[in-house]
């Protein structure tokens, strides 16, 4: 995806000053790919993850796992998070990532060649990364098999999942109170668009009402 300028093998003399950057551009790109700088589960510095024949910038969501093999990331343009690309950079929010075959190592500038953008394209739609929604999931411990009142999802920010977490468990510790053979937790979890059934859409329902009903 890189664009360097052909220069012929047989000219005479040194390199000039600009062919010798594309060189060591292209030696560093070469070394970056061959031995990449491992990345290490839980750091916030960019990472260099493979989308498509691409190598692309991206940076871990901090605390954010599905399991040991997957993490949420949100791709972001080679020369930051700042920095305008069209709009897909912009968009995409956060991503479901596999760890063993989308995640090269820690970024490096060296990696910027083989991005979309320096070849003057958008990220590919669809990308083919699944969003990194959220879910709450209402459950009440018996001194038996622990039951699944209710599951609310997808979030589509984290932010709300917490919110709507903290505020479910603030009404079930008053419950709790009056039911003493039980408790209830509200856990924020991974969104599993498998089982989208099973779940209550948190931005089209009342929330107060949901829960009454299941505690019916």
């Amino acid at each position: 995806m890189s664009h360097y300028r052909s220069r012929c093998g047989h000219a005479p003399g040194p390199l000039a000053p600009g062919d010798q950057v594309v060189v060591d551009a292209f030696r560093s790109m070469l070394a970056a790919l061959g031995t990449p700088e491992p990345w290490t589960p839980g750091t916030t510095r960019p990472i260099a993850v493979r989308i498509g024949a691409a190598v692309e910038r991206a940076r871990p969501r901090p605390g954010d796992t599905d399991g040991p093999d997957t993490i949420a990331i949100t791709l972001e343009h080679p020369d930051g998070p700042h920095t305008p690309h069209g709009t897909a950079y912009r968009q995409l929010g956060w991503l479901r990532c596999d760890i063993a075959t989308t995640v090269l190592g820690m970024w490096t500038p060296a990696y910027a060649p083989l991005t979309h953008a320096a070849a003057g394209l958008d990220l590919p739609d669809p990308i083919p990364l699944a969003p990194a929604h959220y879910a709450v999931h209402v459950q009440a411990h018996h001194p038996g098999p622990t039951r699944t009142l209710l599951q609310l999802g997808p979030y589509t920010q984290t932010g709300h999942a917490y919110r709507d977490a903290d505020r479910i468990t603030t009404a079930l510790t008053a419950r709790e109170t009056a039911t003493a053979e039980r408790t209830f937790t509200a856990t924020t979890a991974p969104y599993n668009p498998n089982h989208h059934r099973h779940y209550a859409d948190p931005y089209m329902v009342d929330l107060d009402q949901l829960l009454a009903d299941a505690f019916i």
